[in-house]
């Protein structure tokens, strides 16, 4: 069965900011979109304050070539969304679901935690 892709407007407009400039690589976009103090956990690895993001950003956005289709968002709380995401490109694997999991305050994003997405039961 599937899953409609989640309503823009629903999300937090920094949480779809982020979002929209890192799937066009606008590198310096995306990082505007963190607190200065922001952590970045992304496979294995934790980046933090916004000139470490800006460095991850430019590595991951150069590594491979891929696409990102939104499947899920879901509101945790009033300061924390998770947004599924499936990439696909020419990394090993070529397909991957990652969750993101963003904690944000009222106008940027303090945390953004990277995991592989869990598998739907049934």
């Amino acid at each position: 069965m599937a899953v409609p892709p989640p309503d823009p407007g629903r999300l937090p407009g920094v949480v779809q900011a982020y979002l929209d400039a890192h799937a066009r690589g606008d590198v310096p976009a995306a990082a505007e979109c963190f607190t200065p103090a922001a952590v970045v956990v992304d496979d294995g690895s934790t980046y933090r304050g916004r000139e470490e993001i800006r460095g991850w950003l430019s590595r991951s956005s150069a590594e491979y070539t891929y696409t990102t289709t939104p499947t899920a968002a879901v509101r945790r709380s009033r300061e924390h969304w998770n947004v599924t995401q499936r990439l696909e490109g020419d990394f090993p694997g070529g397909v991957a679901d990652l969750k993101y999991g963003f904690t944000i305050d009222d106008a940027r994003i303090t945390t953004l935690v990277i995991s592989p997405a869990q598998p739907s039961p049934g």
